[in-house]
């Protein structure tokens, strides 16, 4: 059976045994715990002692000085056959036999194979070679088109928003259609003829 000792400050300690298929034992200042502790710095109902598959765990049930652990306070508290804690001031000693833990440990599933996983890995890259491939390799063949439609995109967007400017500011000045101004200047352009040089002609002197 699994033993707890409960030692009160200048009290002698206080073995206390239970069955290993016990689900849960209370302690505190109260009476109507299952194990009860006089001590000021205990609470009524101060902590609780869980059965959990494969293991046991002590919980803080609301108390004021709380349960401790190499001085450090915690909500709750994985119990390992030989640890010390301390409920307030009062020291809360754990103990299980050699066939309680092997009956615990049976309780426990087993765990997984390192190569069993390893195996499984292989099994999964030889289905699709993608997958021996690392992370930012994907990241970067994925992102590199995406990445240069965005550019492409933004510099369009850019110069329509700089066009669309100039045409708002050359309406205002001159109360004219930027693109109509461009139209009649490209047109006047293409109709004007260049006239040839005129051919040299030869000097005469008096004679």
């Amino acid at each position: 059976m699994p033993r707890v000792t409960i030692t009160v400050p200048e009290k002698n300690a206080q073995p206390y045994r239970f069955q290993l298929d016990r689900q849960v034992v209370t302690l505190g200042r109260g009476s109507d715990n299952d194990i009860a502790i006089e001590c000021g710095s205990v609470s009524v109902n101060h902590a609780e002692m869980h059965r959990i598959k494969g293991a046991y765990e002590l919980r803080d049930a609301g108390s004021t000085n709380g349960i401790k652990l190499n001085g450090v306070r915690q909500d709750m508290i994985p119990l390992r056959s030989g640890a010390t804690l301390k409920l307030g001031d009062v020291a809360f000693d754990f103990l299980l036999t050699d066939e309680e833990l092997e009956a615990l440990a049976r309780e426990k599933p087993p765990e997984e194979s390192p190569i069993v996983r390893e195996a499984e890995e292989m099994s999964k890259i030889k289905a699709d070679p993608r997958a021996s491939r690392k992370p930012a390799e994907y990241a970067t063949s994925k992102s590199s088109g995406v990445g240069f439609g965005a550019i492409l995109t933004f510099i369009i967007l850019a110069a329509a928003a700089f066009f669309a400017g100039l045409e708002i500011r050359h309406k205002k000045e001159t109360g004219r259609s930027l693109v109509e101004d461009l139209r009649e200047k490209y047109a006047i352009r293409r109709t004007i003829v260049i006239p040839a040089p005129a051919p040299a002609t030869e000097k005469t002197g008096d004679k």
